[in-house]
């Protein structure tokens, strides 16, 4: 493979999935076939294979000049029905597990720590768990998986923990409800950035983001479909529509809070993502191993502008990651 162009000095948005059989033997609900490489999940058979090879991550990483890689766990491992006990011992294990390969790696990866955002009390500990051991990187579902929203009271606990120990949070969309959306592929096509814009809205409109100036946000997917309606927002806003709390922050005032990863598929998608959330807040992320993400970043990306492409793979995420400083990455 030739020599790609740019080093890309990190990507904040890749997946493993953390494979320790002794472990999983004592979870209900979980299996591993160490024959075919499938982990089975409720019945769902994961089989990317590559989730359970951080080897693949790092040899994709080689061949694309990534520095560094902040990996999180995959949808199908967020398991949001879970509640208590059950929900604690899983999210351990998905926790330990990253923890470990990204001991294991040399310092190629760093563990964004997740949180089962289905159970905040549960979420706030294992937040201030982990910022107490003095490791501030997390990622989270945009959403719990039924009809709660990230703005209603029972989650300022956990925007507090993460508020006071600065943290940077990765939200990623899980499964997407909407029955009409079965077709087509549309609730990965459509259902992925509808669900980062609806976890937006409610941050935003409920003055979460205005409240807990210290969490460092980012979101998947260029922020969903926000740069597109931004506009829109402010104008609810400047008009006092009703439920919109104009005591609180106009939209467009926050923008410059959130990060977003630069996964959008198009240039005018991305000038739109610049424009919306500013120019030094747009990093690199792949998405990988999935194939809806960056997985040839230099391939993909090699009709965007030369200044575009620099500051999305190599000035952002070194401004992003000197923020973290204080971070292991052994961790």
């Amino acid at each position: 493979m030739a020599a790609p162009q740019h080093r890309i000095l990190l990507d904040v948005h890749a997946h493993l999935a953390p494979v320790v059989p002794s472990r999983l033997a004592g979870l209900d609900g979980v299996a591993w076939d160490p024959d075919k490489m499938v982990m089975t999940v409720d019945g769902h058979a994961v089989g990317m294979k590559p989730l359970f090879r951080p080897e693949a991550l790092r040899a994709w990483m080689a061949d694309n000049g990534v520095a560094h890689a902040w990996i999180s766990a995959p949808p199908p491992l967020y398991r949001q029905h879970l509640r208590g006990a059950s929900a604690r011992a899983w999210v351990d294990y998905v926790n330990d597990g990253l923890g470990a390969i990204a001991a294991s790696s040399d310092g190629a990866f760093t563990a964004l720590m997740h949180l089962p955002v289905e159970e905040p009390a549960e979420a706030a500990a294992i937040a201030k768990t982990w910022i107490d051991r003095g490791h501030a990187l997390f990622a989270m579902p945009t959403g719990t998986g039924d009809d709660r929203t990230l703005g209603q009271p029972e989650f300022e606990p956990l925007w507090q923990a993460l508020d006071d120990g600065g943290a940077f949070v990765f939200f990623h969309p899980g499964e997407c409800a909407d029955g009409r959306l079965t077709s087509f592929y549309l609730t990965n096509l459509l259902g992925n950035p509808y669900e980062s814009t609806v976890a937006l809205a409610h941050l935003i409109f409920s003055g979460v983001l205005e409240r807990r100036p210290n969490i460092v946000p980012c979101f998947a997917h260029s922020g969903g479909l926000l740069p597109m309606v931004a506009g829109r927002w402010q104008r609810g806003y400047a008009t006092s529509r009703p439920g919109v709390d104009t005591a609180l922050a106009p939209p467009a005032t926050l923008l410059s809070r959130i990060h977003v990863d630069c996964i959008c598929h198009g240039e005018a998608a991305a000038e739109l993502a610049d424009r919306t959330f500013g120019f030094e807040n747009v990093v690199f992320g792949s998405d990988w191993p999935f194939p809806m993400g960056l997985v040839e970043p230099h391939e993909q990306l090699k009709d965007f502008a030369a200044e575009r492409r620099t500051r999305y793979l190599v000035d952002n995420p070194a401004r992003l990651r000197a923020r973290f400083t204080a971070e292991k990455d052994s961790t």
